[in-house]
C-alpha cells in the first residue's frame, strides 16, 4: 500500500492506495519545524494508525510545511519508527508537493496560499527558483497569517471601520490580553492569526476587508511572483486562494500574471502523480 501525505501547520491529508482502492483521513498538522518528535510521535500512534487498515504500508510519500532537508530527516526518522525500516519513506517540502500536484510535468509557478504561504518556478521536474517565504513574522506575504496579523492589529488599532470591529469583537470574544498570550507566548501562533481567514470570507465585500486582501494579494505578488517568468502560467492551491480566489485573480490580472488553476489542496494531484509511477 502506498501513503501519501499532505500536511499544513493545520491538519494533515493522508490518503492511501492500496491495489485501485483509494481512502483518505485526516489527523492534525504535522510541521517538524515548530513540534518536537515526541509530539509528531503522538500524533502519528494515536490519529493515525488508529484509521489505517490492516494492510502493510510498503511507501510513503509525505510532503509538509517546515520538511526543511534538516527537519525532513527528523520527520523521516519518525515514521520509520511508526511503520519500520523496512518501510520506503521519502519526505518533501510543500512546495514540491503543490508543484507536482497542479502541475504534473508542465512547467509553471506553484503557489501555496493557506496558512502560510510559498511559491517557486517549477519546470516540470523540479523546482528551478523559489523567493524564501521568510515565514509569519517576516514573510507568508498572502498567506492566512498575514491577513490574521492584519486583520487583528487594524482592529486593535481601530484602522477598520467601527461595524467591523463590533463584528470581530462578537465573533471572537477576545481580549487583548488573551490575544497576546496567544500569538506571543502559546504554540503555533500561525495556526492562531490563520483562523481569522472564515471572518475575512464573511466580510469579503466590505471596503475595508476587500482593501486588507487586496493589499495582502499584491504583497504577495510584488515579493514574490514578480521574482519569476511573467509569461508562465500561475498555479495555486490552499484554502486561501480557493475561499478568495476571485481576489486572488483580480491582484493577478492587476500584475499581467495568468491565474490558470486553483485547487483547495493538492492532495488529489499528488495521488494522480504517483500512482502514474507505479
Amino acid at each position: 500500500m502506498i501513503l501519501i501525505a499532505d500536511s499544513g501547520s493545520t491538519k494533515t491529508d493522508w490518503c492511501g492506495i492500496n491495489e485501485g482502492s483509494i481512502f483518505c483521513v485526516q489527523t492534525q498538522g504535522i510541521n517538524p519545524f515548530h513540534q518536537s518528535q515526541e509530539t509528531i510521535l503522538a500524533i502519528l500512534y494515536r490519529e493515525l494508525l488508529p484509521q489505517l487498515p490492516v494492510e502493510p504500508i510498503e511507501y510513503i510519500y509525505f510532503y509538509g510545511s517546515g520538511c526543511t532537508p534538516q527537519k525532513g530527516k527528523l520527520l523521516n526518522s519518525c515514521l520509520k519508527k511508526v511503520f519500520g525500516e523496512q518501510t520506503h519513506t521519502e519526505v518533501y517540502n510543500d512546495l514540491l508537493g503543490a508543484a507536482r500536484a497542479l502541475c504534473g510535468h508542465d512547467s509553471g509557478i506553484a503557489c501555496i496560499l493557506g496558512t502560510g504561504s510559498n511559491s517557486c518556478y517549477y519546470d516540470g521536474e523540479k523546482i528551478v527558483d523559489n523567493i524564501p517565504p521568510l515565514g509569519y513574522i517576516i514573510g507568508d506575504e498572502g498567506s492566512g497569517a498575514y491577513m490574521g496579523k492584519r486583520l487583528i492589529a487594524d482592529c486593535l488599532k481601530k484602522q477598520l471601520p467601527e461595524n467591523i470591529r463590533l463584528a470581530f469583537n462578537n465573533e471572537y470574544q477576545f481580549t487583548q490580553e488573551e490575544i497576546i498570550q496567544r500569538i506571543y507566548r502559546e504554540p503555533m501562533p500561525n495556526r492562531f492569526l490563520a483562523g481569522m481567514v472564515p471572518f475575512i470570507v464573511k466580510f469579503r465585500q466590505e471596503p475595508a476587508i476587500h482593501k486588507l486582501i487586496m493589499d495582502s494579494f499584491e504583497s504577495f505578488i510584488t515579493r514574490n511572483l514578480s521574482q519569476y517568468p511573467s509569461h508562465v502560467p500561475v498555479y495555486a492551491t490552499g484554502s486561501v486562494a480557493y475561499y478568495l480566489q476571485e481576489e486572488l485573480r483580480e491582484a493577478m490580472n492587476l500584475h499581467g500574471f495568468t491565474l490558470k488553476h486553483i485547487e483547495k489542496a493538492p492532495l488529489k494531484g499528488l495521488v494522480n502523480f504517483h500512482k502514474n509511477t507505479f
